[in-house]
């Protein structure tokens, strides 16, 4: 699991461990209590929506704001694999795979 270390896999890991040890004792800020309790359908729309304002910050040039953005995407990401019961190590060990496959943990090709 290299990647975990390099690429900040080990807070991930972190972050979702506090995710799940705190929602079995619910302490959260009630952002993070309300996003919780809201399900799955929401967390995904709550993803895709911090992927489009990292997006669209990238395409205005505007570093500081794509940081802050894809912060919150990772941690939306987070939210809903923890919610899955997939941990970041599941999907590092995918990483892994694919770049054992293809010499780097790049996108599947589709199967057309």
């Amino acid at each position: 699991m290299g990647h975990q270390t390099t690429l900040g896999g080990d807070r991930l890991q972190a972050l979702a461990e506090e995710l799940r040890e705190r929602r079995s004792r619910m302490r959260f800020s009630p952002r993070t209590a309300k996003l919780l309790d809201s399900g799955v359908p929401k967390m995904a729309q709550k993803l895709v929506e911090e992927a489009a304002e990292v997006a669209i910050d990238a395409v205005r040039g505007e570093r500081q704001a794509v940081i802050e953005e894809a912060a919150d995407l990772m941690f939306n990401l987070t939210v809903l694999l923890t919610e899955l019961e997939i941990g970041p190590c599941e999907v590092w060990e995918e990483m892994d795979r694919r770049q054992k496959l293809y010499g780097i943990a790049e996108k599947l090709p589709k199967d057309r």
